[in-house]
Formats: structure tokens, C-alpha cells, sequence
């Protein structure tokens, strides 16, 4: 095993060049600035994820970072904010490399072109358990315009952007020791947040994204709201690979699978970008809950809506 950066040389080597905002001082301080935008909101979140949980030990290290930023720039979008900047916390096992290290910091570099964010610090340590990265991430929201979980509305209709299922299948494959590349294992390591659909979810009533499952997170907007959601099963749009590798039960697996990262969100009308796949899976009613509907109308009994962390 090659040997691995001292904490400082890692600093000044790999993440340093990630840290472009003159705000992050060059990450030579304790503390870094985010300069407010004049008309705009501050919108933080956080989100960590750990391996063997959330990624395998054998992912392309540079995959891994991406799906370390790109969960929180989904939260981001879902909300109507555009990225600026994030903090990375590091806890490292000794069996993490400087190659390993390399490939990483090369990964967030890419995604930090991609969607215009700048590391701003953070903290790192070594641990004896495994792997764990946690970024906390800032955006910018027109001010009053953030969409939150609680606008829902009776009459209201259900969306989802792109397809679901997509993680989830790709999560199968690789437990089933699958390892040629595929589109699902694809989706499964370097999820695409939904950045460029945030102006258009900023006139959604309510809005998530889709993290436990489509069925939990839309229970989230259920609750917050006081409606019941309903969704029809056979709307819920699926890839061809996700029908393919779970035949009959495609739609009620894709639908508890989680890790999607796209956005469902309620609104009295269709929303547009010209450029997303955007479905009408349901709609807002009186009552509590979420409740998956048959083509004849009955309810399919689904014993657990998503993944729960305890």
C-alpha cells in the first residue's frame, strides 16, 4: 500500500485547488465567509454518506465524491436553489491512499465545473471504522421562494422528474456481483441532481427529493401538508432496464428503492423545462398518507414505503 498525504500536505495538494471562492481563504483560516447575495435566501443542508452503506468499498473513488456532493445539490434543487459553495468533512480509514485521495479530489474538481460550487473547507480525521464523507452544502434561493414540504394542497397534482427505480436496480446488480458497467450501476454511483429544474420548482406548493424512496419521501409532503397522496402505480415512470430486471414487481420496487435523487413535488399545473422528463403520477386529496393505486382502482399493499437509516 502506497503511503497517504499528511493532513496538511492533503490540504494544500488536493483540496486547496478545489477551494476557488477568495471566501474559502485559500483554506489557510479556521473559518471561511459566504458573501449574501443581495434578493436572495441562504438555503444549507447536509447530508453524509458511508461505506457500505452508501457506496461500495470498490467504487471508482472519483465516483464516490460525486455522489457525496450531488446528494446534497439534489436537496438544493429540490428546494429552488442554485449551488454556491460547500464544506467537506473527511474520516478516513487507514487503508485510504494517496491514489485513492488523487482520484477523489478529481472527482469533486469535475463536478465542481459542472455546476459552478466551491469547496469553502471543512475538517478530516482518521478513523478506525469505515469511510465516511459528509458535505454540507449552501445555495441561493430568490428571497420568499423557497419550496418547502409543507405547501401541498387538496386538487393539487403529483409529479416526478426523470425515471425511478434507476439506483435501486443498479444497486441490485452490484449485490448480485455484477461488475460489468451498466446504465443502472451508472445511476447507482453518480446520481444527476435536478440543478437546472430549480427555477421551475420555485412555483411548485410543495417539493422533495427523492432519497427513502418516491412513496416515503411523498409520506414527507403528506404529512407536513395534512393531505393524503395518492399515486398511480402505473404512472410511475420506469427505465426499460428497471422493467427488465424486475419484471412484475418493477413498479412497487422501484417505487421503495430509493436513491433516485430526482425531485417529486405538487403543483396545480404541469411544470416545463424543455429539457427534463417530467410525469403526472397522482394527486393531492383530503385525508393522511400515502397510498399506491392499481389500474382498478385498489390499493396495493406496499409493507415498507422506503429505506429508514435506524
Amino acid at each position: 500500500m502506497s503511503e497517504r498525504l499528511s493532513e496538511f500536505d492533503l490540504i494544500a495538494k488536493l483540496l486547496a485547488p478545489l477551494a476557488t471562492s477568495p471566501d474559502a481563504f485559500g483554506l489557510k483560516d479556521d473559518v471561511a465567509m459566504i458573501a449574501p447575495r443581495a434578493g436572495y435566501d441562504l438555503v444549507v443542508t447536509t447530508d453524509a454518506i458511508v461505506e457500505g452503506l452508501d457506496f461500495f468499498a470498490s467504487d471508482p473513488p472519483d465516483t464516490i465524491a460525486r455522489k457525496a456532493l450531488r446528494v446534497n445539490l439534489s436537496d438544493l434543487a429540490a428546494k429552488g436553489a442554485d449551488p454556491a459553495a460547500y464544506l467537506l468533512t473527511l474520516l478516513l480509514p487507514e487503508k485510504i491512499n494517496d491514489d485513492f485521495l488523487k482520484s477523489f479530489a478529481a472527482g469533486l474538481a469535475q463536478d465542481q465545473k459542472t455546476f459552478g460550487i466551491a469547496l469553502l473547507g471543512g475538517d478530516m480525521s482518521a478513523t478506525p471504522g469505515p469511510l465516511s464523507i459528509s458535505i454540507t452544502a449552501f445555495g441561493h434561493v430568490p428571497k420568499g421562494q423557497i419550496v418547502r414540504r409543507n405547501g401541498a394542497c387538496v386538487d393539487d397534482l403529483v409529479f416526478v422528474t426523470g425515471t425511478i427505480g434507476d439506483s435501486g436496480g443498479g444497486l441490485a446488480q452490484l449485490k448480485s456481483g455484477m461488475h460489468e458497467p451498466s446504465r443502472l450501476i451508472e445511476r447507482y454511483r453518480v446520481p444527476e441532481p435536478r440543478i437546472g429544474f430549480a427555477p421551475l420548482v420555485r412555483v411548485a406548493s410543495a417539493s422533495i427529493d427523492v432519497s427513502d424512496g418516491l412513496l416515503a419521501d411523498l409520506g414527507h409532503i403528506a404529512e407536513a401538508s395534512g393531505v393524503r397522496i395518492i399515486v398511480e402505480a402505473d404512472k410511475i415512470p420506469c427505465s426499460p432496464e428497471v422493467m427488465a430486471l424486475w419484471g412484475k414487481d418493477a413498479i412497487v420496487r422501484a417505487a421503495t428503492a430509493g436513491d433516485d435523487y430526482e425531485i417529486a413535488f405538487t403543483s396545480s399545473s404541469q411544470l416545463y423545462d424543455g429539457q427534463t422528463r417530467v410525469t403526472c403520477i397522482g394527486r393531492v386529496e383530503k385525508g393522511a398518507g400515502v397510498a399506491l393505486i392499481g389500474r382498478g382502482g385498489g390499493e396495493i399493499d406496499v409493507p415498507r414505503k422506503g429505506f429508514r437509516h435506524f
